[in-house]
């Protein structure tokens, strides 16, 4: 009897070690299945160049081939301040991961988007505002005629930037920096290539590629100055994007991750509020192409 009880636990013993050789301990970052995620960080811009149509009441014309650029902070304690982390050119995103390779996100681009000022632009259309107002200084036809978008506006002789007390109202003075905002869904990929660079331990230190395709709103708070006229200033629904993206994902630690993205994209607003007036629009649709600098944490709950 002693000897069968004996044989039995061995037995048992010999099972538990075989077991535990044959299924080993899985790695936490070996599947992203059920795992949220969220990013934060700030980007740069380009811009492709646009015709920008204005209208109105009283007057409809194109500004063509308008140039502009970003507004960046640099680096900066805003990125992190709660109370001016509006300020930056910054990107928030969440994340689930509805499989190991495939995320579904929400987030917000925002970007900044500035006319650059002192340009000569070639402008058709035209301007016909009432004598009282000081815009009708501009009144007349337009057919490809080089207008100076400077700063202030002109006068016989020659400008002077230092002061507009009795200079004609700016033509133009057109940005969306609070922001160029674009609210957007994306699904991305992500591929484990640890492997490629050897590395030991990746619930240590973790390579990932992702590429993602995204859509969605415009939601701006453009600031203008037209003609003279009072700028709207609020945030306004203005049109739609969509995008593309590739980058690279560092992750330390199992929860905590570096990403640097290259995002380029197409943006068209076609209802853009630039004067208080519900009469006055602008409209115009261009190229971007942003490089995202991001941290992040990932996790299951």
């Amino acid at each position: 009897m002693k000897t069968k009880i004996l044989f039995f636990f061995l037995a048992c013993v010999s099972l538990n070690t075989f077991a535990q050789e044959e299924i080993p301990v899985q790695k936490y970052t070996a599947h992203n299945k059920g795992k949220f995620f969220v990013m934060w960080g700030g980007n740069r811009e380009s811009y492709s160049k646009s015709d920008v149509n204005f209208r109105g009441k009283d007057y409809n014309f194109t500004v063509n081939n308008m140039a502009a650029h970003d507004k960046p902070k640099g680096w900066h304690v805003d990125y992190i301040n709660p109370a001016n982390m509006t300020i930056p050119q910054t990107n928030l995103r969440l994340g689930y991961f509805i499989s190991d390779h495939y995320s579904v996100t929400i987030g917000v681009d925002h970007m900044k988007y500035v006319m650059s000022q002192n340009q000569t632009a070639n402008v058709n259309g035209y301007i016909n505002l009432p004598a009282d107002q000081a815009g009708s200084f501009y009144n007349g036809d337009y057919n490809n005629t080089p207008v100076d978008m400077s700063l202030y506006g002109a006068k016989e002789g020659g400008y002077d930037k230092g002061t507009a007390q009795g200079y004609p109202p700016a033509f133009l003075m057109y940005e969306h920096t609070d922001g160029l905002n674009y609210i957007n869904t994306e699904v991305s990929r992500f591929d484990d290539i640890s492997k490629l660079f050897s590395l030991p331990n990746i619930d240590k230190v973790q390579i990932n590629l992702t590429e993602g395709l995204g859509a969605g709103i415009l939601y701006p708070k453009t600031n203008t100055t037209l003609l003279g006229k009072e700028r709207h200033d609020d945030f306004h629904v203005s049109g739609y994007g969509v995008s593309a993206k590739a980058g690279i994902n560092v992750t330390f630690f199992k929860h905590f991750y570096v990403q640097g993205e290259l995002k380029g994209g197409y943006i068209n607003m076609q209802d853009i509020r630039t004067s208080v007036s519900n009469d006055d629009r602008a409209s115009q649709d261009f190229f971007f192409f942003q490089r995202i600098i991001a941290v992040g944490g990932i996790f299951r709950i």
